[in-house]
């Protein structure tokens, strides 16, 4: 687990220069070692945070044995095992996985990608072709950010490298402003500065005398398997079984002192389960609790703890404590998102406890229905002849709701009664946004919103082929979970130099579950199908626990502890002109009202933005 950056199309001198100042950006990311390579107008560098192979022959850039190939690579390749066995002609000088890239490279091409099992962003430069490629994982696990100028191309795993080489504009991106305001973030390619790209999972960026192609190598829509179909449950069960525990079986190769988070949630109980069923000594979970009942997951990751006998730290904070971590953690965050700070924390006390690698239960929701909203559009598709209905009684009806029962619930079932359609790209987009479109308009002012982002994306998928609540997933995993999650994962637990790794999002897995039928994956109790391939290994308690998620009292501190700070954030955002000052203030005095329509994320993601553009002197 590393960061890269690079410079191509700049001259050496400046490119050195250039490239000193991206690779210092980044350090937080590899404490353990740097490199850099520079010849012609390619320039590439590296910060190491070292897990497979510890010694210094895992330096990079990374040279093939011929010396034709140059590479930097941030993250995991899991069955770089198999591979190295399979390319045994391949002249090795190391035990890291970084040299079996260049090996996969030298026998397979670019069709090299198609072999890898793991979470990377790597740039490899052909001297022979002239040529540098620059992948991006299937799911999105790892970032890569990009600014390109004719023939100037500048890449890097944090924005903040790219604003730092002093050759990128440090501008918004107005035109992603709207994403912002309707989802906590901006949905790839786009990012909040002018210019700066982000790959998308599953592509590869080439460039070839001066010229760039991005092309796509894999996508889940495309790319689900369709053996579940004509397989009974108990099967399918088996199948689902045997895909994790394989998943998390790879991801627990590491030299370094490696755990789990442990919430006692569904997912990370499983994760932790499956992990001590195959271990060959305790494994280490972590716990971040709170002596609050209200707050506190303790007694459930306790419980898991106990059951698999692992080595458990319970890490006990006050909210007082992660009200003094929020200025530490705003700082750290590299790309504006309304979450992140809970992510934060969990890495911070992990990585201080001397874990250099966890696992996560991130995926799992998204892939086995665990959020409401995957019985919320089941239930629509099934009523969708609810749309051929007069429109005019629908939003009569809508309004009204909102009348009797103001709320966020009924203000979204009034923009669902108003859609001209019931299609997944019309009704999925409104189940995410923060506000609706009509009061974005207000907030906006005399500047026009922006077509709706996750509409656009789901629009040109053409997944109709999925079954349906495959269809939410494939919109959960392409929307908020790789442009939220995965975005805020990694910049927070990079932030410590912690690698985060998601055995739910291991892509053969995650490829047989989108294939199979909507019978066995409806949730008729929390993520059934997920809970009965697994058996006996989790408690009953865990299963129909209630949904928690980290909880804190948010609503509280921004009355109370956060109220100055987030006033002065609102109202520098008003006095910037991209947002009416006056509309602002209203919001803020209805959430300080009670007003139940304005919760604390629809204030706190306003303030990220605001304290984002101060840190990064964004224009």
């Amino acid at each position: 687990m590393c960061g890269i950056v690079g410079v191509i199309g700049a001259d050496p001198e400046k490119a050195k220069a250039v490239l000193a100042a991206m690779n210092t950006a980044i350090a937080h990311r590899g404490p353990d070692d740097s490199g850099c390579f520079i010849e012609n107008k390619i320039a590439l560098g590296q910060r190491r945070l070292s897990i497979i192979d510890l010694s210094s022959a895992g330096h990079q850039p990374m040279l093939s044995a011929d010396g034709n190939l140059v590479l930097v690579f941030n993250g995991e390749i899991y069955n770089y095992r198999e591979l190295k066995q399979e390319l045994q002609d391949y002249s090795y000088s190391t035990q890291t996985d970084t040299e079996v890239i260049l090996a996969a490279y030298e026998r397979w091409g670019k069709d090299c990608v198609h072999h890898f099992n793991g979470m990377f962003a790597f740039a490899l430069w052909d001297k022979i072709k002239n040529e540098l490629l620059i992948f991006r994982d299937r799911l999105g696990i790892k970032p890569l950010y990009y600014y390109q100028q004719d023939s100037l191309l500048l890449f890097a795993s944090e924005v903040r490298a790219l604003l730092d080489s002093g050759l990128v504009p440090r501008k918004l991106n107005k035109a992603a402003l709207s994403d912002y305001l309707r989802y906590q973030t901006v949905h790839a390619p786009d990012t909040m500065v002018a210019g700066v790209k982000m790959l998308l999972p599953g592509h590869l960026l080439s460039v070839k005398h001066g010229e760039s192609e991005i092309s796509r190598y894999w996508s889940a829509e495309e790319n689900y398997s369709r053996e579940a179909e004509h397989k009974g449950y108990e099967a399918v069960k088996q199948d689902v079984k045997d895909l994790l525990t394989q998943a998390v079986e790879r991801r627990m190769i590491a030299d370094v002192p490696f755990g789990a988070f442990l919430s006692g949630g569904i997912d990370s109980s499983a994760i932790v389960g499956l992990m001590s069923r195959v271990a060959a000594q305790k494994v280490k979970t972590f716990a971040v609790t709170f002596e609050e009942e209200a707050y506190s997951e303790a007694k459930y990751a306790a419980a898991i703890a106990k059951k698999f006998n692992t080595e458990h730290t319970e890490i006990k904070l006050t909210p007082q404590d992660f009200l003094e971590t929020i200025p530490a953690a705003l700082k750290a965050m590299d790309h504006p998102s309304g979450d992140g700070p809970n992510t934060y924390i969990v890495s911070k006390v992990t990585r201080e406890a001397g874990i250099t690698m966890a696992l996560s239960g991130l995926g799992g929701d998204e892939l086995f229905a665990g959020y409401d909203v995957f019985k919320r559009l089941h239930k629509l598709n099934r009523y969708n002849w609810i749309a051929a209905l007069p429109l005019v009684g629908r939003r009569n009806l809508g309004r009204s709701l909102v009348k009797l029962k103001p709320s966020v619930a009924a203000v979204k079932l009034n923009e669902l009664l108003g859609l001209s359609s019931w299609g997944m790209s019309h009704t999925y987009p409104i189940t995410r946004q923060i506000f609706t479109d009509s009061f974005l308009q207000e907030m906006v002012g005399e500047q026009q919103l922006q077509e709706n982002s996750v509409h656009h994306m789901l629009a040109g998928l053409q997944q109709d082929h999925l079954p349906i609540l495959s269809q939410v997933s494939v919109a959960e995993i392409t929307t908020y979970m790789q442009n939220t999650l995965l975005r805020d994962t990694d910049q927070m637990s990079m932030a410590h130099a912690l690698e985060v790794r998601v055995p739910f999002l291991d892509y053969k897995l995650v490829e047989y579950v989108l294939g199979i039928p909507d019978k066995y994956k409806y949730p008729a109790s929390p993520k059934k199908l997920l809970t009965d391939a697994l058996g006996d290994l989790l408690p009953m308690d865990i299963i129909n626990r209630p949904k928690m998620g980290f909880l804190l009292p948010w609503q509280q501190w921004l009355k109370g502890e956060l109220y100055t700070f987030a006033e002065n954030k609102l109202e520098r955002l008003g006095e910037r002109g991209l947002l009416d000052a006056a509309v602002l203030k209203h919001i803020w005095a209805k959430f300080n009202a009670g007003d139940a329509s304005i919760t604390w994320s629809r204030i706190w993601y306003l303030v990220v933005l605001e304290n984002w553009l101060e840190e990064n002197g964004i224009e």
